[in-house]
């Protein structure tokens, strides 16, 4: 079949699944633009206040970026797309599967398969609002969301808590991914520990989501948290969950001290308060983490030391500019030092603004042994940060990396 009659066909279909609102996901692969990060892209319906949008994921080599498009744009987009930037492109509907694949050569085959052959049970047939059940990971109705006030007793996200609702739900989300790409072979269950882990939501998530594939450890400092999450993890039915008293402890103090199992699976700390971040990436660095999940906030330790190159000294003489450099420069030389250490290091937003302004998400999946101190890794750290005047750095100095 030639490629136009092909890529028609599927385009037709594609936009009768929308009018319908049939379309499940569409997914497009096989990348062959000028962007060599850009691995694929997915796109799922999803309702806003606004009406129908399509959700799209564009999945780069170290980041991911979401945008929400309405019918007609998000039709105009994935046909500019197909291939242009992509070869092969899947729909998914209630009722059927169509896959185009774009040859090297300009031809195109389109196949389909009907409702017989693809088995749906599992997908919706309608963009479901975002309150809905059937549309997350974890089930509004799970006891825990409840208890800790996130739904009401119907099973519903209350109003004032919508964000954090959702905010679990993209966590989850990720989380799956992440440890899907990073421990593909099931085993022995993971170990996981959760360092400044407060109320406990994302923790509660990351236990409900790996079920008996897990045993994951809250840390806290707060003795009232800690007591209120182990009562509401027995009244859950979460065995693989506990909570224990404790602070974020620099590595040379001993793991178990800090609750932390050694060695360690995954290590995630989320909105720990400036250098508490780095006492927790280091501290999973030193258990044999093979996933780190950080999500930092406050990175106030090299404002004081930040020296403006002479090209941005009129920039940042401005408070705000200071500080929001001061953030950058931070978490680059964080996602740097665990290049370094031998982790291959993503960094994104995992949530939109206007849910929380703290949606930066550090990732870190060790793929080698560390750079040599004095290797080619380790001379680009420290040229970063001899350009902007950093001589100390909390992460450095727990790794013992001299900057």
């Amino acid at each position: 079949m030639t490629a136009a009659p092909a890529r028609d066909r599927f385009l037709s279909l594609l936009a009768e699944a929308v009018a319908a609102n049939a379309v499940v996901k569409v997914t497009l692969g096989k990348p062959c633009g000028a962007d060599t990060t850009l691995r694929n892209i997915f796109v799922r319906p999803v309702a806003l206040q606004a009406g129908p949008h399509l959700t799209f994921v564009w999945r780069h080599a170290a980041r991911d970026v979401t945008k929400n498009l309405p019918p007609a744009e998000a039709l105009a987009r994935i046909s500019a797309l197909i291939g242009r930037d992509f070869l092969d492109a899947h729909l998914f509907t209630t009722t059927r599967q169509a896959q185009l694949e774009t040859r090297p050569d300009g031809t195109a085959r389109l196949s389909l398969k009907s409702a017989a052959l693809v088995d749906n049970s599992s997908l919706s047939a309608t963009p479901p609002p975002h309150d809905s059940a059937k549309a997350y990971l974890i089930p509004a109705a799970s006891p825990w969301l409840r208890a800790l006030g996130v739904t009401n007793d119907r099973g519903q996200p209350r109003a004032e808590q919508a964000a954090k609702f959702r905010q679990i739900q993209k966590f989850a989300e990720l989380l799956q991914h992440l440890v899907a790409e990073t421990f593909p072979t099931p085993g022995s269950p993971l170990r996981i520990a959760d360092m400044g882990s407060g109320k406990g939501y994302l923790t509660f998530a990351v236990a409900a989501l790996l079920g008996d594939r897990a045993t994951v450890t809250g840390i806290e400092a707060r003795s009232e948290l800690v007591d209120l999450c182990n009562r509401t993890a027995r009244e859950s039915h979460l065995p693989n969950l506990r909570f224990l008293a404790g602070q974020i402890r620099p590595p040379e103090i001993e793991n178990q001290k800090s609750g932390i199992e050694n060695p360690l699976d995954v290590l995630i700390a989320l909105h720990a308060c400036d250098t508490a971040t780095d006492d927790a990436l280091a501290a999973g660095i030193a258990a044999g983490a093979a996933l780190l999940v950080v999500a930092p906030c406050c990175q106030k330790e090299i404002r004081g030391q930040l020296t403006a190159p002479p090209v941005l000294a009129d920039a940042l003489r401005h408070g705000i500019f200071q500080e929001r450099q001061a953030e950058f420069v931070t978490d680059a030389l964080r996602a740097q030092l665990l290049d370094w250490a031998g982790y291959k290091t993503k960094v994104f937003e995992f949530i939109a603004t206007e849910h929380t302004a703290k949606n930066l998400l550090i990732v870190g999946q060790r793929a080698r042994a560390a750079d040599a101190p004095d290797g080619p890794q380790a001379a680009r750290v420290r040229a970063f940060a001899r350009f902007y005047g950093i001589h100390t750095h909390r992460l450095a100095t727990r790794l013992g990396f001299p900057l």
